[in-house]
């Protein structure tokens, strides 16, 4: 079906596909090659997130969520329209409880979201191998998360040995994962 000017960015890109909203990951520069230009900006990750999403590369300004072992807030998060935006969420580490699967990651994909960054765990791998955003995370747990509604929005986080805050930029691919106060590429 063919779309009028309007409902396409300057790249051409579809802006009514969520798949779309999300810079492609070919459009997407190396995380090495932003480290080396921007060494004064680029805060690297530790090495231990691994990728669980159908995408491996994607990058985005950051919404950050602070919670333990409860993604009810996640879930209202993910309701809103992503615009290509990354969620990151301090999960303070647990692997107890998965705070993400595959019933949010398709929520993610139909809003609009590039990419998850779960300081914790995740669930559905299989499912969320087939569903086109990243989805870094720290490992598994089959057991699902609490939903109390407990946790908090729109703060800055420090895990992984890296800050991230609110509007940050998040660049993941391959290589891990790094934040800069504004956007790189």
């Amino acid at each position: 079906m063919p779309y009028s000017r309007s409902d396409t960015d300057a790249r051409g890109h579809d802006r009514t596909n969520p798949e779309d909203l999300a810079m492609p990951a070919a459009d997407l520069p190396s995380i090495c090659d932003l480290c080396d230009a921007y060494p004064d900006e680029a805060r690297v990750a530790d090495g231990v997130f691994r990728s669980f999403g159908a995408r491996s590369a994607f990058a985005g300004p950051a919404v950050t969520v602070q919670c333990l072992e409860d993604n009810a807030l996640i879930a209202t998060v993910l309701e809103d329209a992503g615009a290509g935006r990354v969620l990151a969420v301090d999960g303070g580490g647990s692997l107890r409880r998965a705070l993400f699967g595959g019933n949010l990651g398709a929520r993610a994909l139909a809003n609009g979201w590039s990419g998850v960054v779960i300081y914790g765990a995740v669930r559905d791998v299989e499912e969320l191998e087939r569903i086109a955003i990243g989805v870094f995370a720290l490992g598994v747990c089959p057991l699902r998360p609490h939903k109390r509604g407990a946790g908090q929005r729109d703060v800055p986080l420090r895990f992984a040995g890296i800050e991230i805050a609110p509007g940050d930029w998040i660049y993941a691919d391959r290589n891990g994962l790094i934040a800069a106060p504004r956007a790189l590429a």
